[in-house]
This record gives C-alpha cells, structure tokens and sequence, in this order.
C-alpha cells in the first residue's frame, strides 16, 4: 500500500509527464492501425491517405499532451482535428479518446463556455460520425440501422459520463475552496476580534490605571505640599499628612499590583475580575472623607432610595466621582469647594459632581493632549457609553466646572 501511495504522489507531481505517457499510447495505437489496415480488409476503417492520417493522429495525441497545461487550446485542436478528419476522410481511430479526455479536462474548470461548448461537440460527433462513415453488417443478416444506434448512443453516453465525471469534480473544488476561504475568513475574523478584545482590555486597564494613580498622587501632593508649610510650625500636623501620604502610597501600590496582575496572568487563570478594583457607591463615602482631608470642603448627599445597582454602573459611578474631584483640586484653584450628589430614580442613577473654582479653560475639557490631559473626560464618556448611560460636562455659568451622568440601572453587569 504504500508503494502505491509512492507511486501516486510521484504521477500527481508530474502530470505533464503522465499525459505525455498517454499522448504516446495512442499515438502508438493509432499509428499501429494506420500502417496495419488496408482497403480491402473488412469491418476496418480504410484510410485513403495515410499521411493525412498520420497528421490527425499526431495533433489528437497533441490534445492530450497538451489538456492541462492549456485546456482551451486543446480544445480547439480537438475541435479543428475533427473538422480535418470528415473533411480529409480520415475515420475514426484510437486516438480519437482525446475527445473524452478533453470533455471531462475542460468540464473540470471554472469557466462554463467551454464546458458547454465540449459537451456539444461531444453530442454531436457521433452522429456527424455515423453519418461520414456509416457502419457496416458484415454478415448481411443484422440491421444496419439498429447498430448505427446503438453505437451512436454508446459514444453518447461516453461523452456525457465524461462531461458528468469532470463537472462533478469541479463542483467538488468550488465546494472545498470555498469551505477553505470560509475557514480563512473566520481565521481572520477571530483574530481581528482578538485584536479588539485587546485594545478594549487595555484601555480599560488605562483608564484605571488613570483613575487610581491620577486620584491617590494627587492627594499625596497636596499632603506633601501641606507637610512641608507647616514641618516646623506645627509638626504633628505634619506627621499626620505624612502618615495619609505613606496609607494613599500603599493603597495605591495594591490597586496598580491588582491591575497590573491582568497583564501577569497566564493560561486564563486570571481575569480582570480578579484583579480590578471594583469599588461602588458605598465607599463614595470613604473617597470624599479622603478628598476632605486634603483641605478641599466636599458636600456629598443622596436623594431618592438606595438599592443594589449592577455591578458597571456602581464602579462607573464611583470612578467618575473620583476623577471629578481629581479635577477639582488640579484645577479648580486654592478657595474651590465640590458638591456630589446621587440621586436615585426608578429607572437610573443620577451622578452630579461640580465645583465653585477656576473651572477649565475654553475648550481645554474637550482636548486630548499628548501629555495625558483630557484622557479623564475621554474614560468617562468611555464608561458611560459602555453601560448606555449619558455624560454631560462643561464649565457652570458663572465658574466652576460640571459633570452630570445619567446611568441606566438596566446595564453593566
């Protein structure tokens, strides 16, 4: 068995070669019946010039060599040597099997002219056939008629199997090159969406790497700046600040570890949900008495009735608390003071957070610089839009600076 797979792999690498095989078979058949037949030897063909017969044998033996390499022109050869052979009188001869051979060659290809166009002269020439060289009784009792029939069918029948065989198997390619560019296609789309999955991850680690680092240093350097004004005069005030600076390091050193432990973790053991901080609405509490103790006065209150809330839209609320009053103590000036502000409906969280200081400068909250300003803005509308909420900030009439988010509590699971 496997000798003939051998075998097989070697014809399948060298067709040319194997048509050339065939090519000389019939050649050598077709020549073999040409010098051996003579005009008064019954039930054989009678080949009134040999040459011109030699002619149509070799260019019949040519339609094979040449199927695969240039089907098309084989088939017009096959064509044009048939047309010689009623016109010179040259009758049927082995090497006439090219006809079959070109019918299920060009049947096997893309292109339906031709295919159709070999199919009808395979129809037509046995009867065009039959007609040039009518077939003789030879032993004068059996009827003419019915084995003119009967061969013109056979040949028929041949021709049509031959044009089935090769439309079958293209048919059969169209099919697996198809299913292989359907596979290639999806290849691809997987890794594109793999590519998307990726970014969407990492700017979501962004956008928290953003919130906790931008909120805890910031409040580190306003404790460190009050640190320095008051080391002498009042030095336990000052070891106080120290103390809130070296508790917001570590807690900032926690989350960063726990978000970066995303881009560690290796064979899917480690999801973002293990890693990512996930605070909500009841440690708002807790980030404002922080935010206070870095001198900037916060008036927080709640309105309508609290109730759990999906799980996006408590941690967008809570992010989007901190980066407004990050905001305000970058921004808003030495004397700005915040107002936050939840209120509950029954169909969405209400956030408000707005301060009294400088506010942003014209058009400066809609930019996004290459030194990281904006981006804050830009990962709230982020959030926002990822839980079907609706974000709207700009300065206030008359100073300060406003962020209003609308959550749907319906999203963010």
């Amino acid at each position: 068995m496997g000798d003939v797979n051998r075998l097989y792999d070697v014809l399948r690498r060298h067709p040319t070669t194997v048509d050339g095989f065939w090519a000389c078979v019939l050649l050598v058949t077709s020549l073999a019946m040409i010098g051996s037949t003579a005009a008064d030897s019954p039930g054989s063909p009678y080949f009134p010039s040999r040459w011109l017969a030699v002619v149509a044998a070799v260019a019949l033996s040519a339609v094979v060599l040449l199927r695969r390499r240039a089907p098309n022109r084989a088939l017009g050869l096959a064509f044009g040597t048939g047309v010689f052979q009623v016109a010179a009188d040259v009758p049927p001869m082995p090497g006439n099997f090219a006809f079959l051979v070109i019918i299920y060659t060009v049947a096997t290809l893309p292109p339906r002219l031709p295919s159709r166009l070999a199919l009808a002269g395979g129809l037509a020439s046995p009867v065009i056939c039959e007609l040039r060289w009518p077939t003789e009784v030879l032993d004068g009792d059996g009827s003419r008629t019915s084995v003119a029939v009967g061969n013109v069918l056979f040949l028929t029948v041949a021709s049509c199997l031959a044009w089935v065989l090769g439309d079958s198997l293209r048919t059969r390619r169209a099919y697996y090159a198809e299913l292989e560019e359907r596979a290639t296609r999806l290849e691809r789309e997987r890794a594109t969406q793999a590519r998307m999955a990726v970014a969407a991850e990492r700017a979501r680690i962004a956008r928290e790497l953003h919130d906790v680092v931008a909120h805890n240093v910031s409040a580190m350097i306003v404790q460190a700046d009050g640190a320095a004004y008051v080391l002498e005069s009042e030095p336990e005030q000052a070891k106080s600040a120290l103390r809130t600076i070296s508790d917001t390091g570590r807690q900032a050193l926690t989350e960063m570890r726990r978000l970066l432990g995303v881009l560690r973790g290796e064979d899917g053991e480690a999801t973002s949900q293990d890693y990512v901080p996930q605070p909500g609405v009841e440690q708002l509490a807790e980030l404002i008495d922080q935010v206070r103790d870095t001198g900037l006065p916060v008036t927080f209150r709640i309105e309508g009735r609290p109730r759990p809330l999906p799980t996006g839209v408590e941690l967008t609320a809570y992010r989007i608390v901190q980066e407004a009053l990050t905001n305000t103590r970058k921004h808003g000036g030495p004397h700005a003071g915040a107002t936050v502000r939840l209120e509950y409906t029954p169909d969405a969280l209400t956030v408000l957070a707005e301060d009294d200081g400088q506010g942003s400068p014209l058009g400066r909250h809609e930019e996004r610089g290459a030194d990281g300003r904006g981006h804050g803005l830009i990962g709230m509308r982020e959030r926002v839009g990822m839980v079907g909420g609706v974000l709207v900030a700009g300065p206030r009439p008359g100073g300060g600076f406003r962020i209003s988010a609308t959550l749907p509590l319906d999203g963010g699971d």
